[in-house]
């Protein structure tokens, strides 16, 4: 048994699913590949490239899918990652190798390259605001280091600590749950860790293809989910200001008839009322806790 497993969530993926499994099998790792509903034929893309498919009947959220995999897998690490996501050759191998020499890590993240050469850091997050440098721009990593925040975009975890934590929180449906994860692994003190000499290639944006109404949707989600992991840490909520900016915004679009940005401010203001009103991201979707299997 491979001691990694990759997960891949599909939401309409197929135009970026070969590249990201044809890396995976080029680096000896099996893949899940949790399909959330898509229309495209991303499901049937994996399974012809080898990759197990797990079918959810609806659209689960992203985290709330992972979790989905993550009790599928049997290794000892998984390896969760997006569909626009390619892994240059030695890349899992690095990370493995580093997992070793850092046993108090919790998670293990490669280097994201962004399809312009740019080498993608985010050292701070809403739940870890302090960048490594305090006195300054925080500079680029030149080698592996701790993090105070790992982008979700690609994530090792040992599977055992991954279950212990309760996975992704399944309340979030989209955004802030990498945010909630990193958190938590270091609320449980261990280190987030950046390895350098790991890549992986990023196309930001492009994991699910483009629908009328996703906008607007991810817009909702995101709103919401940044005030839900406020209010569980103890932040100021930041609804009520979020809904004020993206109303006024999303109407001096509607003057402008710039439908995006009218879908685009109306989406946060949406999803920042919903907040405010006591409503849930699950109960949009019209899912339960219960619901992910």
């Amino acid at each position: 048994m491979s001691p990694v497993t990759a997960i891949v969530v599909a939401y309409d993926s197929a135009h970026v699913l070969p590249a990201c499994l044809d890396a995976l099998a080029r680096e000896g790792v099996p893949a899940i590949v949790v399909d959330n509903a898509s229309e495209d034929g991303s499901a049937e893309m994996a399974e012809v490239r080898g990759a197990r498919v797990i079918r959810n009947g609806r659209n689960e959220g992203y985290g709330r899918a992972n979790n989905v995999g993550a009790a599928a897998a049997e290794s000892t690490f998984i390896l969760i990652l997006n569909p626009d996501l390619v892994l240059d050759p030695g890349a899992v191998a690095e990370l493995r190798a580093a997992a070793e020499r850092y046993p108090d890590a919790g998670i293990l993240a490669p280097r994201l390259v962004e399809p312009d050469g740019r080498f993608f850091f985010q050292p701070r997050s809403l739940l870890a605001p302090d960048p490594s440098n305090r006195r300054g721009e925080p500079a680029l990593p030149e080698g592996d280091c701790c993090t105070p925040f790992l982008s979700g975009a690609c994530l090792m975890i040992r599977r055992e600590l991954f279950r212990r934590l309760g996975g992704f929180d399944p309340e979030i449906f989209l955004f802030y749950e990498d945010d909630d994860l990193c958190r938590r692994v270091a609320d449980a003190g261990r280190a987030l860790v950046h390895v350098h000499a790991a890549v992986a290639r990023h196309v930001r944006g492009g994991s699910s293809a483009a629908k009328p109404g996703r906008v607007f949707r991810s817009r909702w989600h995101q709103a919401w989910s940044r005030a839900y992991v406020s209010r569980k840490y103890g932040l100021p909520n930041p609804a009520p200001g979020m809904l004020f900016l993206n109303s006024l915004k999303a109407l001096l679009a509607l003057f402008s008839l710039r439908r995006s940005l009218v879908e685009r401010y109306g989406g946060s203001a949406a999803g920042a009322l919903a907040f405010l009103l006591g409503r849930t991201a699950l109960g949009r979707e019209e899912l339960t806790r219960e619901d992910a299997r």
